[in-house]
């Protein structure tokens, strides 16, 4: 029978925490956590458990490379967003803190084996497959996820060879979420003026460089009300030199003063934004364009001879209210628009890693609560867009792997008098390094990171992303480099 604190004699109790509870001889002080990516999910809830003196943790990345979606999904002229790696490579050379990188969960290392190892283990591993939009064409040439188009200009390993063909005049972007702006952005800003200095993969920036793309689509399924992207990626948008943003009046008929003065604040801003956009738009001179299209279903992508796009058949919607959400109904007109590159961006899904790890289906998502994952016994949680999906900004990443990891610690202090020694990264980097595998540190990365940056300065770059594995780990194995 385990015996509660107010029964312990003076003896058993040793020290007093930072939260004031008094903490028990026979209680571990040593707890380790594993976590499983090393993002902003990754490094946020890290942060969050290391306020309990007693945690210490292990990072576990597939890459050799840290910081996730800071350094691949980030946009190379969002410099000032990838300044919290600063803050992030702190927490990283924190003394109970340890990254190990270039190990793949779910080949190299099995989640079995992991959580014998720890005492809690936090999968941050993100939302890497993409939704599909499921109508015929998508497997035409050139019609690419926006993620993986993503990958090619940011330099993720299994995109860098990715065939991207910019010789057409049009590009349709499936989407209305912050991620089909920054495509739209990249594929229509002045390259020597706004990318040419960046972190930008070379092989993309060549590519841009020789673009024909003048206009792109970004089409949506709903309205102006129910758009997923910022007012800030939007204001950026239609800055770039050379571009006109147009948006159509007749999308904003419907909408009085009244309802936009209801909306909240946030969204409100950004509505009256569009509407100022839409009013000023008289006239369009500029050489490139992008247009941004309200209720729009793509229903079929049309190919060439040759394999390749050629155009895609929208549907035009109607909104119609249904349970209190807007659905978007197809009304039986269809529109056709010409374009040679399709990229689709309608949102990302969690992949399972293990096959006891329980998936929603409908949502993309592990199936947790408050992180915990169900189902599956005590000690497995989740964080991150591998949590809630792939929405919102990093801000909001940072807000919930913050209060993910409360609840990870209260779980934790509420069975301290069970937990036992665990072996913790010992026993598994022992494991993978009779299996082969090349383990990462992070002084190791460091050593890559100095690298990058020596070559970025030769090219008036802050880095020059290596963008092959085995490059990767042949830098820290030669010194000579």
């Amino acid at each position: 029978m385990l015996l509660s604190r107010s029964l312990l004699s003076t003896s058993d109790l040793l020290l007093q925490s930072t939260n004031g509870r008094f903490l028990c001889k026979r209680c571990i002080q040593n707890i380790k956590i594993g976590i499983i990516g090393s993002g902003p999910a990754g490094f946020y809830t890290a942060q969050a458990l290391l306020k309990d003196e007693r945690v210490n943790i292990d990072i576990y990345e597939k890459y050799p490379v840290p910081f996730g979606l800071i350094r691949f999904g980030v946009a190379p002229d969002h410099q000032s967003v990838k300044n919290v790696i600063k803050s992030f490579t702190n927490t990283a050379l924190n003394q109970r803190v340890t990254f190990y990188g270039n190990i793949g969960v779910g080949s190299d290392l099995s989640l079995k084996e992991l959580r014998d190892a720890y005492h809690g283990i936090v999968l941050c591993y993100g939302a890497s497959e993409d939704r599909k939009l499921n109508i015929e064409g998508e497997d035409l040439i050139n019609v690419i996820p926006a993620r993986r188009f993503v990958g090619w200009y940011n330099g993720i390993p299994q995109d860098a060879a990715l065939k991207v063909n910019l010789n057409a005049e049009s590009v349709v972007i499936v989407g209305h979420g912050n991620v089909a702006l920054d495509c739209a952005r990249i594929l229509l800003s002045p390259v020597e003026e706004a990318l040419k200095s960046t972190d930008i993969t070379e092989h993309s920036l060549n590519a841009l460089r020789e673009s024909k793309v003048k206009t792109v689509y970004i089409v949506g399924r709903r309205g102006p009300l129910q758009v997923s992207f910022t007012i800030k990626e939007l204001r950026e948008l239609t800055k770039i030199p050379g571009v006109d943003t147009i948006v159509s009046k007749s999308d904003f008929e419907s909408l009085s003063p009244q309802i936009i003065e209801s909306l909240p604040r946030p969204k409100k801003r950004l509505t009256e934004f569009l509407v100022n956009l839409a009013k000023e738009q008289n006239v369009h001179n500029n050489f490139k364009k992008c247009v941004i299209l309200f209720q729009r279903s793509p229903l079929k992508i049309l190919g060439n001879k040759k394999g390749e796009v050629d155009s895609v058949i929208l549907g035009v919607n109607e909104l119609k209210e249904e349970d209190g959400l807007i659905r978007a109904l197809l009304s039986g007109q269809k529109e056709e628009v010409r374009c040679g590159l399709f990229l689709r961006s309608i949102g990302f899904r969690a992949v399972s890693i293990d096959k006891s790890i329980p998936m929603d289906d409908k949502t993309g998502v592990i199936k947790n609560s408050n992180g915990k994952i169900e189902g599956v016994g005590e000690g497995l949680y989740c964080s991150g867009w591998a949590a809630t999906g792939a929405t919102g900004v990093i801000l909001g990443t940072m807000n919930a792997s913050f209060e993910i990891a409360g609840h990870i610690l209260k779980d934790l202090e509420a069975n301290i008098e069970n937990l036992g020694e665990k072996p913790g990264s010992s026993i598994i980097i022992k494991s993978l390094q009779e299996k082969g595998v090349e383990v990462v540190t992070f002084q190791d990365w460091q050593r890559i990171d100095e690298l990058e940056r020596d070559i970025g300065l030769k090219k008036g770059k802050p880095r020059e992303k290596l963008i092959n594995q085995d490059e990767m780990v042949k830098v820290i194995k030669d010194k000579s480099l």
